[in-house]
């Protein structure tokens, strides 16, 4: 066998089993290997399917130390596939460090394009989406996550966010008061499954509907949120978050007076606040 093997990063599933390729199937067949994030779930795929392709555990956990072995596998002629659990490995999930491995070491690595929760959320949102952000997960600890979205407010970009169903309800607070309970936003729920629901409204409104609709909290979330509407808007939320900090340390005025200088807010606008 001559030449290098290619490592295949392969799109599967994220919720309906129709969804995967002939592309997709084709390849998870012809390889030698299959490196999965959890290699029971990936298994269930496979047996779906009639796919008898041995699998490999990649993971977070041990992505650094076996990535070196599965490229000299690579080098030596197999072809891999890299998958994760759903969707489209590397957003979100592990596979970085290998395909970055693979590269550097001059191994051909080909997409296998499938579903990606971002992009299915994005195309039925009714959000802007000639330009975008993904975030993907915020920080578990919350005062992390205030400071993420704190951070995020003057971003006129629409925002996309992946979200688990037991900080649903904290994040979208969080939200409100990052954001302003005005800001348009759409809460997608098991997208491609038996109970996808896509909600949209204020980030108000959706707050008030996870906290009344215990459905609403189940499953897994991708939460998009309209960008700030201008660069006034911009300037103002960006000057706001300033000011927030630097009062903490400073007389108001002065804090107002440094915050408008360097976010360009008008300073009136932020001299103040509570």
């Amino acid at each position: 066998m001559g030449g290098t093997g290619t490592l295949f990063v392969v799109a599967t599933p994220i919720g309906n089993l129709g969804d995967i390729s002939p592309r997709a199937l084709d390849t998870l067949r012809s390889v030698a290997g299959i490196c999965a994030e959890d290699t029971r779930r990936s298994g269930q795929l496979l047996s779906h399917f009639g796919i008898s392709t041995p699998l490999l555990a990649l993971h977070e956990h041990n992505e650094d130390a076996i990535a070196a072995r599965i490229v000299v596998r690579l080098q030596a002629g197999e072809s891999l596939a890299l998958v994760s659990d759903a969707g489209t490995p590397l957003v979100s999930d592990p596979g970085f460090r290998l395909v970055q491995a693979a590269r550097a070491a001059g191994v051909k690595v080909s997409p296998v394009p499938g579903a990606s929760a971002l992009i299915a959320a994005l195309s039925v949102a009714g959000l802007p989406s000639d330009r975008f952000a993904f975030e993907g997960f915020l920080p578990a600890k919350s005062n992390a996550r205030r400071e993420r979205l704190q951070a995020l407010a003057a971003e006129t970009r629409t925002l996309i966010f992946y979200e688990s169903s037991h900080r649903i309800e904290d994040t979208l607070a969080d939200m409100v008061q990052a954001f302003g309970g005005q800001r348009r936003a759409v809460l997608a729920r098991e997208l491609t499954k038996l109970f996808e629901t896509v909600l949209d409204g204020t980030l108000a409104q959706l707050q008030a509907r996870v906290e009344v609709d215990a459905d609403q909290r189940k499953g897994e979330f991708v939460l998009l949120v309209h960008g700030a509407e201008d660069d006034a808007d911009a300037r103002i939320i960006e000057g706001r978050r300033l000011y927030a900090k630097l009062s903490q340390h400073l007389p108001p005025s002065t804090a107002a007076k440094l915050a408008a200088e360097l976010s360009g807010a008008p300073r009136k606008a932020l001299y103040g606040m509570e």
